[in-house]
């Protein structure tokens, strides 16, 4: 009697310890356990930690709560600016609704996929290439937004979307890389322009000032000769300013004596008045005398006429050839 009750026991025990073990199940921290009781949900969801469950009966699913980070491949479009880039991106979300997860679609990780991608070909057609390369901040909070509206009814929580890269075509990339070297020369071109606005505007105000001290000029002159001959050059080239040549121009003429038959240079006077002279005596006819002379005719006022000896040619015949005397 006493070995058959031994023998019971310890079948009973053994019968135990496999039933304990079919029915034991552990929960590691970072999952969850739904359980299916003849394949409907039975139960809240079981904590982290052992959990038993029946045999042949119950089915426990495991759903893993860390967040997954899931790779977009590389998807290819145009942009609104009819541009062809390709451009991937990476999502990082966690389940939040175990038994959602399980029930309400076939495969979570999947779907997340197929939404990422679509979602990203949608961006990338509703958007700039300006935007794809500088304002990525503002596309990835609409392409999660985009994601997360249908995942939340997945129980699923989208934490986060980044674009990783944005591929152009060759040709656009000169095309940018032109447009980027004529950007740079132009602003280059305008900060030398207003380097020049500037120096020129001290330099006014430094030949302002100069112009009421001209030691000054000379003092600066000797400071530009001393920086220069500092270099131990070979050449020194020194300048000299115009109104030094203007001067010694002045001194020369004014100690340069003057040229035989020339006469002095007198200082200008100022014009003289114009008075009304007197009218001239008229001019009288000439009267000729039976010998020849010519006579004064007397004036019709009265006035005798001059001397008729005064003036008078005395012609002489020449009778002997020889020269002639008067």
């Amino acid at each position: 009697m006493v070995p058959e009750l031994t023998g019971a026991i310890v079948a009973l025990v053994c019968v135990a310890l496999v039933y304990m073990g079919m029915a034991a199940r552990v929960v590691k921290q970072y999952e969850r356990g739904v359980l299916f009781r003849l394949g409907r949900v039975a139960g809240e969801v079981r904590p982290p930690g052992l959990t038993l469950i029946i045999p042949f009966v119950d089915r426990l699913a495991k759903v893993n709560m860390q967040i997954v980070t899931l790779p977009i491949p590389a998807q290819e479009g145009i942009t609104r600016d009819n541009v062809t880039v390709r451009v991937d991106a990476v999502v990082y979300f966690r389940v939040v609704d175990a038994t959602s997860a399980l029930i309400k679609v076939e495969d979570y990780k999947f779907a997340v996929s197929q939404m990422a991608q679509t979602s990203l070909r949608s961006i990338i057609g509703k958007s700039d290439l300006d935007d794809l390369l500088s304002n990525r901040e503002q596309l990835n909070q609409g392409l999660e937004l985009m994601i997360d509206s249908p995942a939340v009814g997945w129980g699923i929580q989208v934490d986060r979307v980044e674009i990783k890269d944005v591929s152009l075509p060759d040709t656009m990339k000169r095309s940018m890389a032109r447009q980027a070297e004529a950007d740079r020369e132009r602003r280059a071109r305008i900060i030398n322009a207003d380097a020049e606005l500037q120096a020129s505007k001290k330099l006014a105000e430094a030949a302002q000032q100069m112009s009421g001290t001209p030691a000054a000029l000379q003092l600066r002159l000797l400071q530009t000769v001393m920086a220069v001959s500092a270099e131990k050059n070979s050449t020194l080239v020194l300048p000299i300013p115009v109104e030094l040549l203007h001067f010694l121009e002045r001194g020369n003429r004014a100690d340069a004596p003057p040229a035989e038959g020339t006469a002095h240079q007198t200082p200008e006077q100022p014009p003289k008045e114009i008075t009304p002279q007197e009218p001239a005596p008229p001019i009288t006819p000439e009267e000729t005398t039976p010998n020849g002379d010519r006579t004064q005719a007397p004036d019709l006022n009265g006035a005798p006429g001059p001397d008729p000896e005064i003036g008078r040619h005395h012609l002489t015949p020449n009778t002997g050839g020889g020269p002639r005397t008067d």
